[in-house]
């Protein structure tokens, strides 16, 4: 499975259920990552999205504590175990976890991809990825020329979960 993100200097993601920044060219990377395929999100996230409605063109599912929730055009799961057997149903390198915190968290165990856009500056947040520099089972494997966007620096960092060779 794969992780998706955007995060600034220190990690962060989001702030008062918002994200950071709207880079262009990271939406357009984040489209073209996930378009046809399985998108894996909490409740919060949906509610950041236009007309808080699941994304077009890919299978969307909803990781919510709360029971209730019912949304038209998106499975919704209440646990991790329901949200892992759910995704059994498709190929591991199409689903892509998009957020936030909390589902990063809980599902980066489970993935060995994380496409990051390393974004060069320090938000004030209240919301973060999970640190993938200081975790050691993973490593950079591509690392794009540094981009900008007005005066905002950012690259494309691809990170895969470090492989142990049987003793």
């Amino acid at each position: 499975m794969n992780l998706i993100a955007a995060v600034d200097s220190n990690w962060a993601i989001g702030n008062k259920g918002q994200l950071l920044v709207r880079i262009p060219n990271d939406h357009k990377m984040f489209r073209e990552e996930t378009l046809d395929k399985v998108v894996v999100y909490g409740r919060k996230t949906l509610e950041t999205f236009p007309h808080a409605k699941p994304l077009d063109r890919r299978t969307n599912i909803i990781l919510s504590g709360n029971r209730e929730l019912r949304v038209p055009g998106a499975q919704v799961v209440h646990s991790i175990e329901e949200l892992l057997e759910a995704c059994v149903a498709y190929p591991s390198n199409e689903i892509y976890i998009i957020g936030g915190a909390s589902v990063y968290e809980q599902m980066l165990p489970f993935c060995d991809t994380a496409h990051i856009t390393k974004v060069d500056y320090a938000y004030e947040a209240d919301a973060f990825f999970p640190n993938l520099d200081e975790d050691p089972d993973w490593e950079i494997t591509a690392d794009s020329d540094e981009l900008t966007y007005f005066d905002l620096s950012y690259r494309f960092v691809k990170y895969e979960r470090k492989h142990v060779e049987g003793i």
